[in-house]
């Protein structure tokens, strides 16, 4: 497991590289059958996590792979979940917030996440078992793995007990059920709302720079793994809406249900 989580740290970072190689120069946008946003950044990182994750011979779900049917992928102890650049929209709006995600589940939850910011270049990871989380930052040039890791920072959530509760929205996601939500909260508790694009919403609840993250509208399995396993190893667990239990993982249908990421 400790080779697994340097070669996906090792991936995250070098994707981060390529990502940032593009975003510093004029590119083209294209569009998914969803009309999701799609750039060269994508395939590049999307192709070289692959490149890196293959050598450890478990099956990769990434986002830019063409998904292999679920009378194959049922019969998985294990696989990799990847998004090669989570936030694509905040990457062509050029605001920073986009991420190289990169899980390990395991019987379908996720037992060890890596979360990349190529733009600040901050490493947020579990360690090899998935039971503490950290965050460090990435210096230019000169350093290991295994110098992230004695120098990286544990991760710890917010107090169940805050007079204001921060509540994370998207900057690019912000529907009729979150907004209601939140309106109820209000009745009970001061609210400030803290936007975040991509999966530093789950990082913002791990460090304890917010307290509840309330996603009630689509995601996709790739979205949400890692920042679950982070989550999860800082001691925050990630809610279904419709079972009361963690989200899981390499379901026939990658589609996420609405959940809940909540310390109170």
């Amino acid at each position: 497991m400790k080779n697994n989580l340097f070669i996906a740290i090792e991936a995250a970072i070098e994707a981060g590289n390529v990502i940032m190689k593009v975003y510093e120069n004029d590119f083209d946008v294209d569009f998914k059958d969803d009309k999701s946003p799609l750039t060269i950044a994508d395939k590049k990182a999307g192709a070289l996590i692959n490149g890196y994750l293959e050598k450890t011979k478990i099956p990769i779900i990434n986002e830019e792979n063409k998904q292999l049917p679920f009378e194959i992928r049922k019969n998985w102890k294990q696989c990799w979940i990847v998004d090669p650049l989570d936030g694509t929209k905040e990457f062509i709006k050029r605001n920073g917030e986009f991420t190289v995600n990169i899980a390990l589940v395991k019987e379908n939850k996720p037992v060890m996440g890596v979360i990349y910011v190529p733009v600040s270049r901050v490493l947020y990871f579990t360690n090899d078992s998935g039971t503490e989380a950290y965050k460090v930052k990435v210096p230019e040039d000169n350093f290991t793995i295994q110098s992230l890791e004695k120098n990286a920072v544990k991760l710890q959530p917010a107090s169940k007990k805050a007079e204001t509760l921060k509540i994370v929205g998207s900057r690019s996601h912000l529907n009729s059920d979150t907004k209601l939500f939140i309106e109820q909260l209000k009745k009970e508790s001061q609210v400030e709302i803290v936007s975040k694009g991509s999966s530093l919403k789950f990082c913002l609840i791990a460090e304890g720079n917010a307290h509840i993250y309330p996603r009630f509208a689509p995601t996709m399995e790739w979205d949400t793994a890692a920042g679950q396993a982070i989550c999860q190893a800082a001691g925050v667990d990630v809610i279904d809406n419709n079972t009361g239990k963690p989200l899981l993982y390499n379901k026939e249908n990658l589609l996420n249900p609405y959940f809940l990421v909540s310390v109170v």
